[in-house]
């Protein structure tokens, strides 16, 4: 018989923390806290292949199901010493999710089960806290109605609103017991209202709902949102856990709190965290209160002047810090752990690796590598590579001008300007517009996932440094200034003001997520710090990794910032991007509406030194590493004059009429461009084309080789080549042009001709094209359209829809299409090494910079990767975490 449900509790775990896949996340960590010894409440974990068998059945369960889950809770029932629905001794159970990997937030929780007219009096009894028990009670019904039965949430808040306005509170905690038994009243009329059918009495029953509601959450959109944001799977599914409850709302000397082993924002060794008394741990992930801090550092820090746990329950808080401790050397890594405090006893209820940002992923594995609780090759492992593209952009200039508004909590780490919004879907849509946008909001919830994603940055009114916004910006990698207490939202009026400030919808703030600070306008910025943490993980990674990392450059800028990153060459340099300044476009236009090869030859004599002196500084800043120059690619019409004012302006550079040249450029017009007249075809139609850019490659070669006494070996690449003859007219070109310069020059230099494999008959051709080039570039943008036929200018239309229906789990723009693109690279691989066992391989498309499609090469034996600038220390990264998976 199949074993759906696993037990823990003070005895042991019938689970352990290898267990993941089958228990998730959170159900493993309790498991393995239960074997520690910690002190966790007792429970249940139903498995993740119970919500596989559920959606793939109906939503139905096991038969065996049902039984198996009244064993595990008659063993919870003997271990608190209460009974689950009993009216003198009632034991309460939260039903939680738990997937494989962290999703905060984004699944449902129900605190407070089985209480009901009955339980909630012996409650009572045993408490001896009337209050407590109805608070309890109105709180379930609360959070049931709205997870398992869909009663909109905001009914029961406004409710109780208006009843302590009635009675002149401003707190929950001045409400009294007789205030909650009448609320609940309120709370049961609205459900049955709302449903046509009372409130559940019988525990079992809710119990029952609760789980279905579980495992339902697994496919709400947040949730779905989230996989596709973090690249988790569907089937993979969620546990769902039932533990007993204990209770950090029964008085004073009772807590909840959250709390990280190290900052996760910084990755100081420091204990992070905040609590509440008299409260439920959603309370201070919900961010409904601002929390107190655990440490007395912690409350200085942020200049707080309520007490600290350290202060106020010290006893309790040495027994935390032990247990911090335990698990992080247990784990070996940073934890973010929950915690309750029922009537002065600590309980455990979750740990797991902690969100942490990018700077502090660094320090923290840096510093736990040198501490010797991990190794390097742990310690490069441990760091999410696309992560690191948090740290390689500006910060805020500390010398420029800033009007500060207000201050929060430093919640996420970061510089960021943007235009307010106030809701998710205008982050989102605003951002699609290409708007940096900052979304503010009271606080944020779980289903504002998408616009927190599209936002630059997050600013909340409300909640700490744990809370949801806070949590989920530094996951994100977003800057998040939360808690700014003096920000007062008006979502009616679409503005925020800040004592006499306002700020409308649509205007210009700058967060700084590092101070906790919110500035009018946009204040200016400067470029990283890379040394410190982040040089000394780049260098472990680059004693690890085996294939080489460049970089796509035409500008100096740009290959001055690759090689600030570690760039170790060029591999791709997209020469017609060199064509569009003002000083050169009408030349080209020239050049292009030319009817013969003489009028060609004179504009692209215009030309020729401009070109070269582009190749001379790409060529300084390398210093002697591998530069491809890729010839000319795009369809001429990217080129072409469209107003009469522009055919004028070529038409006085040129001394040919205007009305010939307008009749030219109508004449070259083409259906489908990009699989029209481009690449190698302009070379074979126009060879006075790359004759130029070939001479102004090499005279830039030997002209820089001199100066720097070092030899500079361009790689010349031909793009779009499907047959081996292509190549071979355009390699003699090229060689005859070599042999005209180096003549002329009276020097050499040595050069590579290669080709770019960006068609699939290029890639079956290869061992035919190999006996011709000396390098394949794999231009993965243009194979994945011509394999899939899709245009990547137009799938944005569709693409969403091919991911939610699963025909594609990646955009395969952004991650390579390993089994047919990547098949595609394997085999010109392969062959090409068949011809020519030492041809030099590489990636240039924008693959080149995402880290599966970097361990796909890996794979596949490539020599280098070639990425834009800002990618290359995420592909170093990503290339050393690929070797040491190649190594098992």
């Amino acid at each position: 018989m199949t074993k759906w449900v696993y037990s823990f509790g003070r005895n042991g775990s019938e689970g352990t923390a290898d267990m993941r896949n089958l228990l998730g996340g959170k159900g493993a960590n309790l498991a393995e806290m239960s074997n520690l010894g910690l002190p966790v409440p007792p429970g249940l974990t139903i498995t993740t292949e119970v919500c596989t068998y559920y959606y793939a059945n109906g939503q139905s369960y096991p038969a065996e199901l049902e039984a198996q889950v009244s064993e595990a809770l008659a063993k919870v029932e003997t271990e608190m010493g209460m009974r689950f629905g009993d009216a003198e001794n009632p034991l309460l159970v939260s039903v939680r999710s738990g997937a494989r990997a962290s999703m905060p937030g984004m699944m449902d929780t129900v605190l407070n089960l089985g209480l009901s007219p009955v339980t909630v009096e012996g409650l009572a009894r045993r408490s001896g806290d009337e209050r407590f028990a109805y608070d309890s009670y109105r709180r379930f019904i609360q959070m049931y109605s709205d997870v398992v039965l869909g009663v909109d949430h905001s009914f029961f808040e406004d409710r109780l609103e208006a009843r302590k306005e009635e009675r002149g509170y401003h707190l929950d905690t001045e409400m009294t017991a007789g205030d909650w038994k009448s609320l609940i009243d309120d709370y049961k009329a609205i459900v049955e209202r709302e449903l046509g059918r009372p409130f559940p009495d019988d525990p079992r029953e809710q119990l029952w709902g609760a789980i279905s509601a579980v495992f339902g959450s697994w496919m709400n959109q947040r949730a779905k949102t989230y996989r596709r944001l973090h690249n988790i799977p569907a089937e993979w599914g969620t546990a769902v856990n039932v533990q007993a409850m204990v209770f950090g709302n029964m008085g004073d000397d009772c807590a909840t709190g959250v709390a990280f082993t190290r900052n996760p924002s910084t990755g100081v060794k420091e204990f992070y965290g905040e609590f509440l008394v008299n409260a439920q741990g959603e309370d201070v992930v919900a961010g409904i209160r601002t929390p107190q801090h655990l440490t007395v550092a912690g409350k200085q820090a942020n200049g707080s002047s309520d007490p600290s746990m350290e202060e106020e329950m010290p006893e309790v808080f040495a027994e935390l810090v032990t247990v911090k401790d335990r698990l992080e050397q247990h784990y070996r890594d940073m934890q973010d752990i929950e915690f309750t405090v029922q009537q002065g006893r600590l309980y455990m209820l979750q740990t797991r690796n902690g969100k942490r940002t990018a700077a502090a992923a660094l320090k923290i594995a840096v510093d736990m590598a040198e501490e010797g609780l991990i190794t390097h090759e742990q310690a490069v492992a441990r760091i999410e590579a696309q992560a690191l593209d948090q740290l390689l952009h500006p910060t805020l200039d500390p010398k420029a001008p800033k009007q500060v508004i207000a201050k929060g909590l430093p919640a996420s780490p970061g510089a960021a300007s943007g235009v307010v919004v106030f809701t998710a879907d205008e982050a989102e849509k605003r951002a699609q517009g290409g708007e940096d946008v900052i979304l503010v909001r009271i606080e944020t919830s779980p289903e504002d996932i998408h616009g927190m994603h599209a936002a630059r940055g997050i600013l909340t009114a409300r909640g700490g440094m744990t809370s949801h916004a806070a949590v989920v910006a530094r996951g994100m990698g977003r800057a998040c200034v939360s808690g700014a207490g003096t920000v007062r939202i008006d979502y009616a009026k679409g503005q925020f003001t800040v004592a006499d400030v306002t700020v409308k919808a649509g205007e210009t703030i700058t967060i700084d997520g590092g101070k906790g600070e919110v500035m009018l306008g946009r204040v200016p910025t400067i470029k990283p710090d890379l040394s410190g943490d982040f040089g000394t993980l780049m260098a472990w990674a680059d004693e690890i990794r085996t294939l080489k990392v460049r970089t796509n450059a035409e500008t100096p800028l740009d290959a001055e910032t690759a090689r600030t990153f570690g760039a170790e060459g060029i591999g791709l340099c997209r020469t017609e991007h060199m064509f569009f300044s003002d000083d050169r476009i009408i030349a080209v236009r020239q050049m292009i509406l030319s009817d013969d090869a003489d009028g060609r030859r004179a504009a692209l004599a215009k030309l020729l030194p401009m070109q070269r002196g582009d190749f001379v500084s790409l060529f300084r800043i390398m210093a002697g590493l591998p530069v491809t120059v890729r010839l000319l690619d795009p369809p001429l019409h990217e080129f072409l004059p469209h107003s009469e004012k522009e055919i004028a302006e070529v038409a006085a550079a040129s001394g040919m009429d205007a009305q010939k040249l307008a009749a030219r450029a109508s004449a070259l017009h083409e259906s489908n461009p990009m699989l029209g007249h481009r690449g190698c075809r302009l070379g074979i139609s126009y060879p006075e084309i790359y004759e130029m850019q070939a001479r102004a490659i090499l005279e830039a070669a030997v002209e820089v080789s001199a100066e720097l006494g070092q030899t500079v070996t361009p790689e010349i690449m031909i793009p779009l080549v499907a047959t081996r003859r292509e190549l071979e007219i355009l390699r003699k070109l090229v060689d005859d042009t070599a042999a005209k310069v180096f003549t002329e020059k009276g020097a050499k230099v040595e050069y590579l001709v290669g080709t770019m494999i960006e068609l699939p008959r290029a890639a079956l051709q290869a061992a035919k094209i190999a006996e011709v080039g000396e390098f394949f570039s794999f231009g993965t943008n243009d194979l994945t359209q011509t394999t899939f036929g899709i245009s990547r200018d137009d799938s944005g239309a569709f693409l969403d829809s091919y991911r939610e229906a699963g025909i594609f789990d990646q955009d395969p723009f952004v991650s390579l299409d390993q089994d047919g693109v990547g098949e595609l690279v394997k085999i010109a691989a392969e062959r090409g090494r068949s011809t020519r066992p030492d041809i030099k391989l590489g990636i240039c498309g924008e693959h080149g910079g995402d880290p599966a499609s970097i361990d796909f090469c890996q794979r596949a034996g490539l020599d280098y990767v070639s990425c834009s600038p800002y990618r290359v220390p995420i592909a170093r990264l990503a290339a050393a975490q690929a070797a040491l998976r190649a190594r098992g």
